[in-house]
């Protein structure tokens, strides 16, 4: 029986709050970006939104690769509601929340798309990473992401709130995690803080 992305969380996570947050950053992020950048559709949002509560489950099988685990058992226990490539697209989503950039030459799912669906798994993948990468410390320091597109010169700013005005968080993670987004997007990230 195939579950859904909540059943998958609590069956395999024993810690939902990071999840939950990651899904809630990279809303605001998708829906700013579609605002300003690139309109994407509400089936895309839908993928974005399952495989951030499942980009961890993967600590399941084990912490290292668990990114490539979160692919598998997403792949293997498949998705309710999903048909086979929709069920792909979000797993790879989820593999490419960390480490490698996906491979069109070197991994198996990923290269098996069409040009068309390899942009969405850049784009979402690349807006989950800075999601991810902008709850590092599973604390939830950041209160509300606005974003703005400046084309004259091809930027995205990402203009962060944090929970507590006195307290800018480190979002070093969300830098170093922002190379998918600006692949996937062709744009340059700017992080500014905002009150």
């Amino acid at each position: 029986m195939k579950l859904t992305a909540e059943q998958m969380l609590e069956k395999y996570s024993n810690n939902s709050s990071h999840p939950q947050e990651v899904r809630r950053l990279a809303m605001m992020i998708f829906d700013g970006v579609n605002e300003t950048l690139k309109e994407m559709s509400n089936k895309q949002r839908t993928y974005l939104e399952n495989a951030a509560l499942l980009h961890d489950i993967g600590y399941y099988i084990d912490s290292k690769s668990h990114n490539k685990h979160s692919q598998k058992m997403i792949l293997d226990y498949g998705l309710k509601d999903f048909n086979e490539r929709q069920k792909e697209i979000i797993s790879c989503v989820c593999r490419y929340h960390r480490g490698s950039l996906p491979d069109k030459k070197e991994h198996e799912v990923y290269c098996h798309f069409d040009k068309k669906d390899r942009k969405i798994v850049k784009r979402l993948g690349g807006i989950l990473r800075i999601a991810d990468g902008l709850d590092r410390a599973h604390v939830s320091l950041i209160k509300k992401i606005r974003v703005n597109y400046d084309s004259e010169n091809n930027i995205t700013e990402m203009y962060l709130t944090p929970n507590n005005i006195d307290y800018r968080p480190d979002i070093f993670h969300a830098i170093r995690k922002k190379d998918l987004f600006e692949l996937g997007f062709k744009t340059q990230v700017v992080f500014k803080f905002e009150q």
